[in-house]
């Protein structure tokens, strides 16, 4: 899941949405305003029910992001790195780089977030109880506390990829020590609970023409695939156990300098060395990465005026990752639209370059070689 707009950082970890959330956002307006709080509060104006409705959408995605949170930030705590927050259609997800480092901090990553809803619900729903506030402040409120709780619930069924999911499967894993096992029980139970909210779903929207019955079987499907994603990522992890990216990039890589014209790079550099990027090196330190779409990008008749500087990407958005760094681990960066190269550095210097075609081949040789199980 990738960001379409970023919000901002918050101690270290990037913050973003994708442009999903946005039909997310309308439609509990929407619901909020059309059906749900007139129902709850009668007697308000319309605006009114406007009003608490944005107000309701924009703390719920508030506390959606403090849940990630609570799991980044207890992660952190672990040692392990978060490559950043997305908020989109099915609420949000924390990027962590590379696996969890031992059951026991998988155990507490995952009941970090439902620990944050749990308080944010109880908050709620004791300002909606205890306070006298006015009647679309408390409206406001007593669904703030509802939804955390009920999110609460669902997020703990025994279904990975949901955090009940992980707590289970890292029972499974301290218990037998064994994580592709428990990996492999946790998603099938997930896939269990795919295709049964799928078929309820699709059972309430038929029989009684309920659109919570098309939702809940839009999230079944969500379940399923990412149930198997899980199942996916293992045998990915397991084909390519030990590999480390020296082993797998490509050394001295055919470079070019930045100050070369287009035209040049072409008829000397591209004609007879044809690949899909060229990293960019000055002065023996490397600058960024070419891709040959920037250069077909540019009208033919102005490559003899357009300089390889002029097209190439800094470094600053290329993937930049270290000889000894684990394969796995860079799975699902290189999958990231507009990448699937890395460059390979020591000290400024580049010594190679790995692309997801190198990775896809490696997995491919490994799961020839795995025992079937």
């Amino acid at each position: 899941m990738t960001d379409s707009f970023r919000l901002g950082r918050i101690r270290g970890i990037d913050i973003g949405f994708n442009w999903s959330l946005l039909i997310v956002f309308a439609l509990i307006t929407w619901s909020l305003s059309s059906a749900v709080f007139p129902s709850q509060n009668p007697g308000l104006d319309e605006g009114t029910y406007l009003a608490m409705a944005v107000v309701s959408a924009l703390l719920f995605f508030a506390s959606i992001l403090l849940h990630e949170l609570g799991h980044a930030f207890r992660a952190q705590r672990d040692g392990m790195e978060i490559d950043g927050i997305t908020l989109w259609l099915f609420g949000g997800v924390a990027r962590f780089k590379g696996m969890f480092p031992s059951a026991g901090a998988e155990f507490r990553i995952a009941l970090a977030g439902p620990a944050v809803s749990l308080v944010l619900g109880a908050l709620f729903v004791g300002i909606a109880v205890l306070l006298d506030a006015p009647e679309a402040v408390d409206g406001v409120a007593a669904w703030l506390g509802y939804i955390n709780l009920a999110l609460l619930a669902f997020n703990l069924l025994p279904a990975l990829p949901l955090d009940g999911g992980r707590v289970l499967r890292s029972a499974l894993w301290h218990t037998r020590g064994d994580f592709g096992w428990a990996t492999r029980i946790a998603a099938s139970i997930g896939r269990g609970f795919g295709f049964l909210f799928i078929a309820g779903g699709l059972a309430l929207f038929i029989l009684h023409g309920a659109f919570s019955g098309a939702w809940l079987a839009f999230i079944g499907w969500f379940l399923l695939g990412a149930a198997s994603s899980e199942n996916r990522y293992l045998i990915a992890r397991q084909a390519l156990d030990g590999l480390r990216v020296r082993d797998l990039m490509v050394r001295d890589p055919v470079t070019v300098d930045p100050a070369l014209s287009l035209a040049r790079f072409v008829d000397e550099t591209a004609w007879r060395h044809r690949f899909t990027t060229y990293p960019v090196v000055e002065n023996g330190r490397i600058v960024g990465l070419l891709p040959f779409g920037a250069v077909a990008k540019v009208p033919r008749a102005e490559w003899e005026g357009t300089l390889v500087a002029d097209a190439y990407h800094p470094k600053s958005e290329v993937l930049v990752v270290d000889a000894d760094r684990a394969v796995v681990e860079l799975l699902a960066e290189l999958g990231e639209p507009g990448r699937g190269r890395a460059l390979v550095c020591e000290d400024e210097r580049l010594i190679g370059l790995l692309s997801v075609t190198d990775v896809m081949r490696a997995l491919q040789s490994g799961q020839r070689r795995a025992p079937r199980t």
